[in-house]
This record gives C-alpha cells, structure tokens and sequence, in this order.
C-alpha cells in the first residue's frame, strides 16, 4: 500500500511535472531530422546513384539539460512516482543530447540508448527484435505457396483517405477533432499530433489503411495527446519523447490488430525496417538500403521514404542509423503481455491509465498512486475495444487458451493428413 501524499508531496511532484514538461517542449526529434523536399527530388534526378547530402539544424542541449537538472533536485529516492519522474529527466536528457549531435556517428550512441537496437535483448527476455522480425519473416514465407489472392482491390489517393478520416474522427472526438491534412513531404505515409493528422500527398493507400489509420493514429496518438493535455496538475503527461515512443507505438499496432485492419504486408513493412537498422549499424550506406527497400517492393518512391527513416539524423555513409522503427515489434509484444497480464491478474482497471497521455508501461504503478491522489485524471479518450472491451476479452480469453495447448503434435497430424491431398485451385472464385 502506497503511503498517502501530503500537502508539499503533492506540490513537489506537480512542480517538478511542470518544470520537465518545459524542458520537454524545445525536444521535437522528428521534426528535427525531417529532409527538405529538394533532398529526394534531388536523389532521383542523380539517378539514384548519389547520396544523399542533408544538413540539420543546430540544437543547443543547454536549456533543456539546465531544466532537467533544476527538476532533478526535487526528485527524491524511494518512491514510484519519484522512480517515475527520473525516468522522465532521463529520456528528456537523451533526447537533447541525441539533438545536438545530428549528422554524426554520436548520434546513433544516444539512439540506441533512447529507442534500443535490433541486437538489444527486450527487458525480462533474452530474445531481441531482431529476433521477432526474423520470426514474422519465416512465418510469412511459410504462406507464400499458399494459393490466396491477397493484393488490395484498388489503391486510394491521400485526399481520399483524408475524407474518410474526417469524419470518423468528428464522430468519435467531437469538437476536439483534430484536422486532416494532406502536406507534400512527410517521413511517414501519415503522422498525428492532438490538433493535426497529416497524410503524405503521394503516398497511395489500400482499402484498409484508412482505418487502419483511423485506430493507429487517431484512437491512440491522437487520444493520448489530448487526454494528456488535460493533465493540468502533470503536464509532462502531454510530451511525447524517447521514453514513452515503446509504448505508444506498441499500442498503435496493438490496435491495428484488435481492429482487424492490419495486413500482412504491414507486418512485413515492421520486420524490414528492423532488418534495414541493422544492416546500418553493420556498415550498409543510404545506397544499399535503399536497393534492398527497392528488391522488396520495386517502388522507387516508397524505397527511398523506407531509407529515409533509417538514416535520418544519422550517417549516409552507415554505422550510426535512427534507431526508432525497432520499437514497433518490441511495443506491440510489450503492450499486448501486459494487457493480457492486466486481465489475468485481475487488474483490468490499469487498462484505462495506458490512455491517461504519453507513458511508458513501467509508469502505470506511478500513475495509479497519482490518480488515487486525485493529481492524474483518468482519460476522456479511450479507443472503441477499450470502451466496449467485449473483443477484446474475448481474443485475450481465446489467445490464453491457445498458449495454454501443446499444438505441436496436432499440427503435425494435418500436416499428415493432407500432404497427399491435391491442392484446389481457389483463383477464379
């Protein structure tokens, strides 16, 4: 049982909240090693044989570390919620050191240290996700004689997808609805803030990425922005940074899937992307990158926006990549172990504090005390399966059952059962 907060307890953490949500603010990392628009039509008018020359603007770490450190000496031991707080000083650190070194191999240093790498070994596992990718890459092999057509019906333009956007986020955000963009350079097919959503304006989309979109961008990074600006007492709640990107875009995919509007290609997408980090931490340039995207997909455009989120902030020349995308397979595995834990325990009531603004797994015993101390405020946003968790209950209840059976030998017995069975040609159904 956590001992009750008193009076200055309560004014103690609330300020130091207020002073980290301040060094927090100058840290905007992807726009800080976003590339101009020139940098891509100038690698195709090269051919797509130089590469790429990018130049970053300066960052000076100083105010932001002075802020970190005034906060730090009202940061006590002992506690959840100091703990908490420290882990919060800590990323806001990195992530300014990370900045003031962009375009140089120190660079990947702070990366790995803020997002991980393909070779670090996931926390309570000696698996690493590196090791995740290459597993989604042999089941996906597995499938690939599997005689099913599952190329989308057609392709959809950004203004088409911004629509549909639109109004499904009117309809779940009401008047906190934030805007649907469409902008000429992105480094992602979309990206989400709690005011904008934007859509890269040559990206084309599938018939389920609209609300594949819908439940990544808008019922979590949109959600979690917005419940965390109400966080008057903790705004640090509302500052996306190193520390909290895990489990935010763990949670993103976790809803891709719950939502039913993942696909497979997706999947593949998340493992290349941990394949690409690691052939540039062994020494593989722009270039190389960029040609492997290129054998995967035979789409220029594509390849090059893949090779893009790799390298930058990084070097062209290899060795010191943008380590973020690994936190895509390695926050879903995490997300959905801990929810599934959630329940198991029966703790589901911890299932709300995930939305309460931008955190980390490991902050929810903090969260939980400072919502019992009436300091956080339980989230207004929350996705359709949290709201009506019906769904989910039941694919948690279905998927403990299936880890539950030894499935080993009955594959094998289908497996028997039908290597001799002559394979029904399905194409013209």
């Amino acid at each position: 049982m956590a001992t009750p907060l008193d009076a200055s307890d309560r004014d103690r953490i609330c300020a130091v909240a207020q002073r980290l949500y301040q060094a927090a603010r100058p840290i905007k990392i992807l726009k800080a090693i976003a590339w101009p628009d020139r940098v891509k039509a100038d690698f195709f008018a090269q051919g797509a044989r130089e590469l790429p020359q990018v130049e970053y603007p300066s960052f000076d770490p100083q105010p932001v570390l002075e802020l970190v450190h005034a906060a730090r000496r009202d940061i006590l031991g002992g506690s959840v919620i100091d703990a908490w707080l420290e882990r919060q000083a800590y990323a806001l650190e990195t992530g300014a050191r990370m900045l003031a070194v962009v375009g140089t191999p120190a660079f990947f240093e702070h990366s790995r240290r803020a997002y991980g790498e393909p070779t670090t070994p996931m926390r309570f596992d000696t698996e690493t996700t590196l090791d995740l990718a290459w597993q989604i890459q042999s089941v996906i092999q597995q499938l690939d004689h599997i005689n099913i057509d599952i190329s989308p019906p057609e392709f959809h333009d950004a203004n088409f997808v911004a629509q549909e956007i639109e109004v499904a986020v009117k309809q779940h955000f009401g008047d906190a609805a934030p805007e649907i963009q469409v902008v000429d350079a992105l480094s992602a097919n979309a990206l989400a803030s709690a005011s904008r959503i934007r859509l890269r304006r040559d990206a084309r989309f599938t018939d389920r990425d609209a609300a594949q979109l819908l439940h990544h961008e808008a019922h979590i990074h949109v959600a979690t922005a917005l419940n965390g600006k109400a966080q008057r007492l903790l705004p640090i709640l509302s500052a996306g940074h190193p520390g909290t990107t895990r489990t935010q875009e763990g949670l993103a995919v976790f809803a891709e899937i719950l939502s039913g509007t993942i696909e497979l290609n997706r999947f593949q997408r998340l493992a290349d992307r941990v394949f690409a980090i690691q052939m540039a931490v062994e020494g593989a340039d722009f270039l190389q990158v960029y040609q492997y995207f290129l054998e995967r997909t035979d789409r220029p455009d594509q390849s090059f926006e893949s090779a893009r989120r790799v390298f930058r902030g990084g070097v062209m020349t290899g060795g010191a990549p943008f380590t973020k995308d690994v936190v895509y397979l390695y926050g879903l595995l995490q997300v959905s172990t801990t929810i599934r834990a959630m329940f198991s325990a029966g703790r589901a009531d911890c299932l709300l504090l995930l939305f309460c603004g931008k955190l980390d797994i490991y902050d929810l015993p903090a969260l939980a005390e400072l919502t019992a101390a009436g300091l956080c405020q339980l989230p207004q946003f929350v996705p359709p399966w949290v709201s009506d968790p019906r769904y989910l209950l039941a694919l948690l209840t279905y998927s403990t059952f299936m880890n539950q059976i030894e499935s080993e030998r009955a594959t094998a017995a289908v497996k028997k059962l039908l290597e001799n069975t002559p394979v029904v040609d399905v194409s013209g159904r």
